[in-house]
């Protein structure tokens, strides 16, 4: 029998491109998204399902599960997420609650369900996709990398509480800005890092592919990304905020 692979925020972007490698690979898979699959990636026409889903809730995650219908997963790619720009006093309740729930409450219960699967039979491979927008105070995005930052700590704690578990890797990508609807989601194509030049999600999804691939525990995509990384774990929060809050301020693309 193939391998079998979930992917999650997969209609498009990073999560689209990991789905053509898994189906390069030979995986059959199990895609989801909370907006619809207008074709199936390329390459992922055959042994593919899709599911539209909102897996912000537990309920969500719950079907996606069922929709496995008990096969084994091999892989998981969690990489569904959601962004807010604008200042945190500005947003809705209900707005700063979607990306808590999408990116925390539903990838914890996800993740928690299928690695009970993998340490049963210590098997398994799963791609997280963190941030390096983990590393920094998000000044205008406070709430988007208030998650990452806890996504990209709470998965090196569970990576190392199932060290034991040798047959199981936890991978976590943290690329930088990409080239996908994630800007003109959250609300942010009118600031500096909305309109810069992205990175191209296909080469974000081959850098997370090849480091799953590989038992990797992390991989940060990109040289300007990984100076970015390296510079934030140096420089105090206060300067750091700043250069966030220059990047992501509403209307600072007019600025530069």
């Amino acid at each position: 029998m193939a391998k079998f692979a979930i992917v999650t925020g997969a209609s498009t972007g990073i999560g689209r491109e990991l789905a053509k490698l898994a189906a390069t690979d030979g995986y059959d898979l199990l895609l989801a998204a909370d907006t619809p699959f207008h074709d199936p990636p390329a390459g992922a026409r055959d042994n593919v399902e899709t599911l539209e889903v909102d897996l912000s809730t537990v309920e969500g995650v719950d079907r996606l599960l069922d929709a496995a219908r008990g096969r084994e997963i091999d892989l998981l790619c969690a990489n569904a997420g959601h962004g807010l720009g604008h200042a945190f006093l500005d947003q809705e309740v209900a707005q700063w609650r979607h990306v808590i729930d999408t990116n925390i409450v539903g990838t914890l219960y996800l993740l928690q369900r299928v690695l009970r699967q993998m340490a049963a039979r210590n098997e398994g491979k799963v791609l997280v996709t963190g941030s390096i927008a983990g590393f920094m105070p998000g000044s205008f995005q406070a709430v988007y990398n208030g998650t990452k930052a806890f996504i990209d700590s709470f998965v090196d704690a569970v990576r190392n509480e199932m060290k034991e578990k040798q047959g199981v890797t936890i991978t976590t990508l943290m690329p930088g800005a990409t080239d996908t609807e994630f800007f003109r989601r959250a609300g942010m194509e009118d600031t500096r890092v909305g309109q810069q030049r992205k990175d191209d999600p296909g080469e974000v999804a081959r850098t997370g592919w090849d480091a799953v691939m590989s038992g990797k525990a992390d991989v940060v995509h990109g040289f300007k990304n990984k100076l970015q990384a390296a510079a934030s774990h140096v420089l105090p929060e206060s300067v750091t905020a700043e250069m966030h809050r220059n990047m992501a301020e509403p209307g600072s693309a007019k600025d530069g």
